[in-house]
């Protein structure tokens, strides 16, 4: 048998230390700290921004982006500021329900457009909310299949233009890589293990698109990632809050 045979399934069974609710609270903490560097290298979300968010930006008009499960936060705070230096308003609404997670993003350094929730993403379907574009980073390994579900129709129902849903792309390849080159970035934290651990828990792309709706688009995110696409009824740009209201009345 390969030595890699046990990457052959997703080890749905596998859990990750940082979500252990008796996890360090240090080792925690840090890895949060730690997410920028790896969602610098790996995530691509500077390449999503420029290819598939800039084109719907516009300098005359705010767009509301929703980030669910933002964890420590990063990438809500990178999209609003690369978004800023182009010149662009972005207003962003990054929400977990974890109370760690939420009081680490909301001692993170303040950017403009950016805030925290600690929710789920359907207490704000439940509350009439809507966003423009949705996304996330990360989270669709975490979910049996009932919470995958559940968050794929609160996304639709959130979003009035797109959805993007970042995760992993489990294969040999990556997790060889990872764990050769961000150990350093494990000690006293909790990367390198619960990585490893994200990585067996992970889709390949023919599991991904077998799990979805057939709405849902699976693209390749880089050799690392897949990503999770669902487009509204609209192609251009994105309808101003006045547009909208004409068009629910219709």
């Amino acid at each position: 048998m390969s030595p890699w045979g046990f990457l052959r399934e997703r080890d749905v069974q596998a859990v990750e230390e940082m979500d252990r609710a008796d996890c360090d609270p240090g080792r925690l903490n840090r890895t949060y700290a730690r997410f920028p560097v790896v969602n610098r290298l790996l995530s691509r979300w500077h390449s999503t921004y420029l290819q598939r968010l800039r084109p719907l930006l516009a300098a005359n008009r705010t767009v509301s982006l929703l980030d669910i499960g933002c964890g420590s936060g990063d990438v809500a705070r990178s999209l609003a500021l690369w978004a800023g230096r182009d010149g662009f308003r972005l207003s962003v609404t990054a929400i977990d329900p974890d109370d760690r997670a939420f009081a680490f993003a909301s001692r993170a350094t303040r950017v403009e457009g950016v805030s925290y929730r600690k929710a789920h993403s359907s207490e704000l379907v439940a509350e009439g909310r809507k966003f423009d574009v949705v996304i996330s980073n990360h989270i669709l390994h975490h979910l049996d299949p009932g919470q995958l579900a559940a968050v794929l129709h609160d996304s639709e129902a959130l979003s009035r233009r797109l959805c993007l849903h970042n995760d992993l792309n489990r294969s040999s390849t990556a997790y060889l890589l990872f764990m050769a080159g961000f150990w350093p970035l494990g000690v006293g934290s909790y990367i390198c293990g619960d990585g490893l651990t994200s990585i067996r828990r992970s889709y390949t792309a023919a599991e991904l698109r077998a799990a979805v709706p057939a709405s849902w688009s699976v693209e390749r995110n880089g050799p690392w990632h897949h990503l999770l696409v669902h487009e509204g009824r609209v192609r251009g740009r994105p309808k101003l809050d006045v547009e909208q209201h004409l068009e629910d009345r219709a």
